[in-house]
Protein backbone atom coordinates (compact mmCIF):
# COMPACT_ATOMS: atom_id res chain seq x y z
CA UNK A 1 0.00 0.00 0.00
CA UNK A 2 1.53 3.44 -0.45
CA UNK A 3 2.87 5.45 2.24
CA UNK A 4 0.71 8.50 1.48
CA UNK A 5 -2.51 5.71 2.06
CA UNK A 6 -1.45 5.21 5.01
CA UNK A 7 -3.35 7.01 7.99
CA UNK A 8 -0.69 9.43 9.82
CA UNK A 9 -1.02 7.77 13.75
CA UNK A 10 0.08 4.18 11.72
CA UNK A 11 3.10 5.79 10.39
CA UNK A 12 4.05 7.61 14.17
CA UNK A 13 3.29 4.75 15.94
CA UNK A 14 5.73 2.46 13.54
CA UNK A 15 8.47 5.56 14.02
CA UNK A 16 7.89 5.36 17.80
CA UNK A 17 8.10 1.37 17.67
CA UNK A 18 11.37 1.58 15.68
CA UNK A 19 12.84 3.65 18.45
CA UNK A 20 11.71 1.43 21.37
CA UNK A 21 13.83 -1.37 19.00
CA UNK A 22 16.81 0.32 18.65
CA UNK A 23 16.78 1.64 22.01
CA UNK A 24 15.99 -2.00 22.91
CA UNK A 25 19.19 -2.82 21.20
CA UNK A 26 21.02 0.18 22.50
CA UNK A 27 19.98 -1.41 25.82
CA UNK A 28 20.66 -4.57 25.80
CA UNK A 29 23.67 -4.84 24.12
CA UNK A 30 25.83 -5.31 26.96
CA UNK A 31 24.01 -8.80 27.54
CA UNK A 32 25.52 -10.02 24.55
CA UNK A 33 28.84 -9.24 24.78
CA UNK A 34 29.73 -7.97 28.59
CA UNK A 35 31.48 -11.81 29.78
CA UNK A 36 33.58 -11.37 26.26
CA UNK A 37 34.53 -8.34 27.38
CA UNK A 38 35.00 -9.24 30.78
CA UNK A 39 37.27 -12.21 30.25
CA UNK A 40 39.11 -9.76 27.28
CA UNK A 41 38.40 -12.45 24.66
CA UNK A 42 37.07 -9.76 22.30
CA UNK A 43 37.86 -5.82 22.73
CA UNK A 44 34.64 -3.80 23.32
CA UNK A 45 34.39 -2.50 19.71
CA UNK A 46 34.77 -6.09 18.16
CA UNK A 47 32.36 -7.17 20.52
CA UNK A 48 29.92 -4.68 19.49
CA UNK A 49 30.44 -5.31 15.97
CA UNK A 50 29.74 -9.04 16.22
CA UNK A 51 26.57 -8.39 18.23
CA UNK A 52 25.15 -6.28 15.81
CA UNK A 53 25.51 -8.43 12.88
CA UNK A 54 24.09 -11.81 14.80
CA UNK A 55 21.37 -9.54 16.07
CA UNK A 56 20.56 -8.95 12.80
CA UNK A 57 20.34 -12.56 11.37
CA UNK A 58 18.34 -13.33 14.45
CA UNK A 59 16.13 -11.15 14.12
CA UNK A 60 15.36 -12.46 10.78
CA UNK A 61 14.64 -16.14 11.89
CA UNK A 62 11.44 -15.95 13.10
CA UNK A 63 8.01 -14.65 14.05
CA UNK A 64 6.52 -16.75 16.87
CA UNK A 65 7.53 -14.64 20.13
CA UNK A 66 5.92 -11.34 17.52
CA UNK A 67 2.31 -13.47 17.54
CA UNK A 68 2.56 -14.20 20.96
CA UNK A 69 3.05 -10.41 21.72
CA UNK A 70 0.19 -9.73 19.16
CA UNK A 71 -2.51 -11.99 20.33
CA UNK A 72 -1.47 -14.10 22.94
CA UNK A 73 -2.28 -11.90 25.97
CA UNK A 74 -5.90 -10.64 24.43
CA UNK A 75 -7.35 -10.08 21.87
CA UNK A 76 -5.86 -8.15 19.07
CA UNK A 77 -8.82 -5.88 18.51
CA UNK A 78 -8.28 -4.41 22.32
CA UNK A 79 -4.77 -3.20 21.41
CA UNK A 80 -6.23 0.21 20.00
CA UNK A 81 -3.89 2.80 18.60
CA UNK A 82 -3.50 4.75 22.33
CA UNK A 83 -3.20 1.52 24.03
CA UNK A 84 -0.16 0.78 21.59
CA UNK A 85 0.95 4.21 22.01
CA UNK A 86 1.03 4.27 25.85
CA UNK A 87 2.63 0.93 26.03
CA UNK A 88 5.81 1.47 23.54
CA UNK A 89 5.83 5.06 25.55
CA UNK A 90 6.32 3.59 28.94
CA UNK A 91 8.80 0.69 27.83
CA UNK A 92 10.75 3.76 26.08
CA UNK A 93 10.62 5.87 29.84
CA UNK A 94 11.73 2.63 31.52
CA UNK A 95 14.68 1.80 29.29
CA UNK A 96 16.02 5.09 29.53
CA UNK A 97 15.77 5.91 33.25
CA UNK A 98 17.49 2.34 33.99
CA UNK A 99 20.07 2.95 31.20
CA UNK A 100 20.85 6.07 33.60
CA UNK A 101 21.36 4.27 36.42
CA UNK A 102 23.01 1.44 34.73
CA UNK A 103 20.31 -0.91 35.88
CA UNK A 104 20.47 -4.42 33.31
CA UNK A 105 16.71 -4.46 33.57
CA UNK A 106 14.24 -6.16 30.90
CA UNK A 107 13.25 -4.15 27.73
CA UNK A 108 10.59 -7.24 26.58
CA UNK A 109 9.53 -7.08 30.07
CA UNK A 110 8.92 -3.29 30.05
CA UNK A 111 6.80 -3.66 26.76
CA UNK A 112 4.85 -6.28 27.99
CA UNK A 113 4.48 -4.16 31.34
CA UNK A 114 2.97 -1.40 29.64
CA UNK A 115 0.99 -3.18 26.94
CA UNK A 116 -0.71 -5.08 29.49
CA UNK A 117 -1.35 -2.28 32.03
CA UNK A 118 -2.82 -0.22 29.29
CA UNK A 119 -4.79 -3.09 28.18
CA UNK A 120 -6.51 -3.27 31.58
CA UNK A 121 -6.86 0.61 32.00
CA UNK A 122 -8.54 1.06 28.89
CA UNK A 123 -10.99 -1.57 29.58
CA UNK A 124 -11.31 -3.65 32.30
CA UNK A 125 -9.31 -5.98 34.63
CA UNK A 126 -10.58 -8.82 32.76
CA UNK A 127 -9.90 -7.90 29.36
CA UNK A 128 -6.38 -9.77 29.69
CA UNK A 129 -5.01 -13.22 29.70
CA UNK A 130 -3.99 -14.43 33.12
CA UNK A 131 -3.21 -17.95 32.31
CA UNK A 132 -1.01 -16.97 29.32
CA UNK A 133 0.76 -14.10 31.17
CA UNK A 134 1.66 -16.83 33.87
CA UNK A 135 3.02 -19.27 31.87
CA UNK A 136 4.46 -17.09 28.88
CA UNK A 137 5.54 -14.44 31.06
CA UNK A 138 5.80 -14.72 35.01
CA UNK A 139 7.30 -18.21 35.53
CA UNK A 140 9.82 -17.73 32.59
CA UNK A 141 10.86 -14.39 34.39
CA UNK A 142 11.46 -16.83 37.50
CA UNK A 143 12.96 -19.74 35.84
CA UNK A 144 14.93 -18.22 32.97
CA UNK A 145 17.51 -17.02 35.29
CA UNK A 146 17.00 -19.77 37.73
CA UNK A 147 18.06 -22.50 34.93
CA UNK A 148 21.13 -19.79 33.81
CA UNK A 149 22.34 -19.95 36.80
CA UNK A 150 22.11 -23.83 36.89
CA UNK A 151 23.69 -24.81 33.84
CA UNK A 152 26.07 -22.22 33.26
CA UNK A 153 27.16 -23.06 37.12
CA UNK A 154 27.64 -26.74 35.90
CA UNK A 155 29.28 -26.08 32.08
CA UNK A 156 31.84 -23.99 34.25
CA UNK A 157 32.19 -26.47 37.37
CA UNK A 158 33.50 -29.23 34.05
CA UNK A 159 35.51 -26.54 31.73
CA UNK A 160 37.11 -25.34 35.26
CA UNK A 161 37.91 -29.54 36.13
CA UNK A 162 39.12 -29.97 32.55
CA UNK A 163 41.36 -26.79 32.92
CA UNK A 164 42.74 -27.99 36.65
CA UNK A 165 43.46 -31.44 35.10
CA UNK A 166 45.15 -30.02 31.49
CA UNK A 167 48.80 -29.80 31.17
CA UNK A 168 48.67 -26.67 29.08
CA UNK A 169 46.26 -24.93 31.00
CA UNK A 170 47.05 -21.56 29.13
CA UNK A 171 47.04 -22.85 25.61
CA UNK A 172 43.82 -24.48 26.54
CA UNK A 173 42.02 -20.93 27.82
CA UNK A 174 43.20 -19.30 24.88
CA UNK A 175 41.29 -21.61 22.73
CA UNK A 176 38.40 -21.10 24.70
CA UNK A 177 38.99 -17.41 24.66
CA UNK A 178 38.53 -18.24 20.59
CA UNK A 179 35.40 -20.62 21.65
CA UNK A 180 33.67 -17.39 22.92
CA UNK A 181 34.09 -15.35 19.76
CA UNK A 182 31.02 -18.47 18.63
CA UNK A 183 29.13 -18.14 21.76
CA UNK A 184 28.89 -14.53 21.79
CA UNK A 185 27.79 -14.90 18.28
CA UNK A 186 25.51 -17.18 18.87
CA UNK A 187 23.85 -15.12 22.48
CA UNK A 188 23.50 -12.21 19.82
CA UNK A 189 21.49 -14.44 17.12
CA UNK A 190 19.38 -15.61 19.95
CA UNK A 191 18.84 -11.89 21.47
CA UNK A 192 18.03 -11.06 18.19
CA UNK A 193 15.36 -13.93 17.39
CA UNK A 194 13.32 -13.14 21.04
CA UNK A 195 13.76 -9.47 21.22
CA UNK A 196 13.35 -7.83 17.92
CA UNK A 197 10.05 -9.90 17.61
CA UNK A 198 8.31 -7.77 20.22
CA UNK A 199 8.31 -4.95 18.44
CA UNK A 200 7.65 -6.89 15.61
CA UNK A 201 4.41 -7.92 17.42
CA UNK A 202 3.26 -4.50 18.08
CA UNK A 203 3.49 -3.29 14.80
CA UNK A 204 1.44 -6.42 13.39
CA UNK A 205 -1.29 -4.78 16.26
CA UNK A 206 -1.32 -1.92 14.90
CA UNK A 207 -1.47 -2.90 10.98
CA UNK A 208 -4.06 -4.87 12.04
CA UNK A 209 -6.24 -2.38 13.97
CA UNK A 210 -6.05 -0.52 10.96
CA UNK A 211 -7.12 -3.48 8.90
CA UNK A 212 -3.75 -2.92 6.71
CA UNK A 213 -3.36 -6.61 7.15
CA UNK A 214 -6.33 -9.31 7.39
CA UNK A 215 -4.82 -11.62 10.28
CA UNK A 216 -1.92 -11.92 12.87
CA UNK A 217 1.00 -12.35 10.45
CA UNK A 218 4.04 -10.26 10.57
CA UNK A 219 4.95 -8.82 6.95
CA UNK A 220 8.40 -9.32 6.04
CA UNK A 221 8.78 -5.58 5.58
CA UNK A 222 8.39 -5.05 9.20
CA UNK A 223 10.81 -8.16 10.51
CA UNK A 224 13.35 -6.67 7.99
CA UNK A 225 12.89 -2.96 9.20
CA UNK A 226 12.86 -4.31 13.21
CA UNK A 227 16.13 -6.26 12.25
CA UNK A 228 17.73 -3.26 10.94
CA UNK A 229 16.71 -0.64 14.15
CA UNK A 230 17.68 -3.83 16.63
CA UNK A 231 21.39 -4.19 14.92
CA UNK A 232 21.56 -0.65 14.55
CA UNK A 233 20.95 -0.14 18.06
CA UNK A 234 23.57 -2.88 18.98
CA UNK A 235 26.22 -1.03 17.09
CA UNK A 236 25.61 2.26 18.90
CA UNK A 237 26.35 0.04 22.51
CA UNK A 238 25.67 0.76 25.96
CA UNK A 239 29.12 0.90 27.62
CA UNK A 240 26.81 2.04 31.17
CA UNK A 241 25.52 -1.23 31.21
CA UNK A 242 28.16 -3.36 30.33
CA UNK A 243 30.33 -1.92 32.82
CA UNK A 244 27.42 -3.70 35.60
CA UNK A 245 27.45 -7.08 33.78
CA UNK A 246 30.82 -7.39 32.27
CA UNK A 247 32.79 -6.09 36.10
CA UNK A 248 30.33 -5.69 39.02
CA UNK A 249 28.16 -8.75 38.67
CA UNK A 250 31.05 -11.25 38.83
CA UNK A 251 34.42 -11.43 37.74
CA UNK A 252 34.35 -14.21 35.42
CA UNK A 253 37.25 -16.09 33.55
CA UNK A 254 37.67 -17.26 30.01
CA UNK A 255 35.65 -20.64 30.90
CA UNK A 256 33.28 -19.34 32.95
CA UNK A 257 32.14 -16.59 30.32
CA UNK A 258 32.25 -19.36 27.94
CA UNK A 259 29.42 -20.90 29.80
CA UNK A 260 27.04 -18.41 30.56
CA UNK A 261 26.89 -17.43 27.37
CA UNK A 262 26.42 -20.98 26.15
CA UNK A 263 23.83 -21.36 29.08
CA UNK A 264 21.99 -17.87 28.40
CA UNK A 265 21.81 -18.06 24.27
CA UNK A 266 20.52 -21.73 24.51
CA UNK A 267 17.36 -20.42 26.93
CA UNK A 268 16.94 -17.66 24.48
CA UNK A 269 16.99 -19.70 21.50
CA UNK A 270 14.33 -22.08 23.24
CA UNK A 271 12.03 -19.76 23.99
CA UNK A 272 11.64 -17.98 20.19
CA UNK A 273 11.10 -21.30 19.15
CA UNK A 274 8.31 -21.55 21.89
CA UNK A 275 7.04 -18.12 21.37
CA UNK A 276 8.00 -17.04 24.95
CA UNK A 277 8.93 -13.71 24.96
CA UNK A 278 11.89 -14.31 27.30
CA UNK A 279 14.01 -11.47 29.10
CA UNK A 280 18.00 -11.30 27.59
CA UNK A 281 18.58 -9.87 31.03
CA UNK A 282 17.67 -12.35 32.92
CA UNK A 283 18.64 -15.39 31.10
CA UNK A 284 22.34 -13.50 30.88
CA UNK A 285 22.34 -12.35 34.05
CA UNK A 286 21.43 -15.26 36.04
CA UNK A 287 23.64 -17.38 33.80
CA UNK A 288 26.75 -14.72 34.90
CA UNK A 289 25.93 -15.59 38.37
CA UNK A 290 25.71 -19.80 37.85
CA UNK A 291 29.20 -19.13 35.91
CA UNK A 292 30.86 -16.63 38.59
CA UNK A 293 30.30 -19.06 41.91
CA UNK A 294 31.86 -21.76 39.57
CA UNK A 295 35.29 -20.93 40.37
CA UNK A 296 34.74 -18.32 43.63
CA UNK A 297 32.16 -16.58 45.64
CA UNK A 298 33.03 -13.33 44.47
CA UNK A 299 29.81 -12.23 43.68
CA UNK A 300 28.43 -9.07 43.85
CA UNK A 301 25.21 -9.26 46.36
CA UNK A 302 24.64 -5.21 46.55
CA UNK A 303 24.46 -5.03 42.79
CA UNK A 304 22.74 -8.09 42.32
CA UNK A 305 19.60 -7.02 45.06
CA UNK A 306 19.39 -3.81 42.65
CA UNK A 307 18.93 -5.91 39.67
CA UNK A 308 16.61 -7.92 41.07
CA UNK A 309 14.28 -5.30 42.69
CA UNK A 310 14.39 -3.89 39.13
CA UNK A 311 13.34 -7.06 37.44
CA UNK A 312 10.55 -7.02 40.00
CA UNK A 313 9.47 -3.68 39.52
CA UNK A 314 9.46 -3.58 35.65
CA UNK A 315 6.23 -5.40 34.75
CA UNK A 316 3.95 -3.17 37.91
CA UNK A 317 5.96 0.26 37.18
CA UNK A 318 5.49 -0.15 33.08
CA UNK A 319 2.08 -0.68 33.82
CA UNK A 320 1.44 2.19 35.93
CA UNK A 321 3.30 4.52 33.30
CA UNK A 322 1.50 3.30 30.19
CA UNK A 323 -1.80 4.22 32.50
CA UNK A 324 -0.05 8.28 32.79
CA UNK A 325 0.46 8.23 28.60
CA UNK A 326 -3.04 6.32 28.33
CA UNK A 327 -4.78 9.57 30.14
CA UNK A 328 -2.19 12.03 28.39
CA UNK A 329 -2.75 10.45 24.85
CA UNK A 330 -6.73 10.41 25.29
CA UNK A 331 -6.58 14.37 26.71
CA UNK A 332 -4.63 14.82 23.60
CA UNK A 333 -6.47 13.29 21.06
Amino acid sequence: MPLMSIPNLVIIIIAIALLFEFINGFHDTANAVATSISTKSLEPFQAIIISAIFNLIGALSGTAVAVTIAKGFAAPDLATPIVILSALLSAITWNIVTWIFGIPSSSSHALIGGLIGSIIYNNNIHSVNYVAIMHKVIIPMIVSPLLGFIVAGTIALSLNKFLHNNKEPRKTNNLIREFQVVSTAFLSFSHGANDAQKTMGIITLTLFHFNLISDIAVPKWVILLCAICMASGTFAGGIRIIKTLSTRVAKLKPSSGFAAEISSATLLFIGAKLGMPLSTTHAVSGSIMGAGTSHSLNINTNVIKNMVIAWVLTLPICGIISFIYLHILHWLL
